[in-house]
């Protein structure tokens, strides 16, 4: 029976669970925003890890990726002590705005299907026939 995870799979979910608890309990920076972490891509042969967050807040965003990127050292020292691994991944972290962009066409979409409701009442027949 074929395993339904890969261990590449299966490691990235964990750095992104055990990451998400480092960063909130220990990577005390008030430049830090309100940050999630939606997604751990690892290469290959699991040495290399781009991290994606999501900044809520706009005006932290670029600060606090900077801040993650400077604290990759820290936070890599922290992730070694609780995964089980040869090696930890070298992590880099970048900016998922997916979550805004799916907002923004759930909007579009949503006004699209207000403005065809709102044209099919006005070429309705006043004897019910379209």
């Amino acid at each position: 029976m074929p395993r339904e995870f890969s261990r590449s799979q299966r490691m990235a979910e964990q750095i992104r669970r055990d990451l998400a608890e480092i960063v909130r309990a220990e990577l005390k920076d008030p430049r830090m925003g309100f940050l999630s972490f939606t997604a751990v891509k690892l290469n290959r042969d699991l040495s290399n890890a781009v991290i994606y967050c999501s900044v809520m807040e706009d005006d932290k965003q670029v600060e606090t990726l900077d801040t993650l990127n400077r604290a990759a050292g820290f936070l890599r020292s922290n992730l070694a002590a609780r995964i089980r691994a040869r090696t930890v991944p070298v992590l880099k972290f970048v900016n998922d705005d997916s979550v805004k962009r799916g907002a923004a066409m759930d909007d579009l979409i949503r006004k699209a299907v207000s403005s065809d409701k709102h044209h099919d009442d006005d070429n309705e027949q006043p004897d019910g026939k379209s």
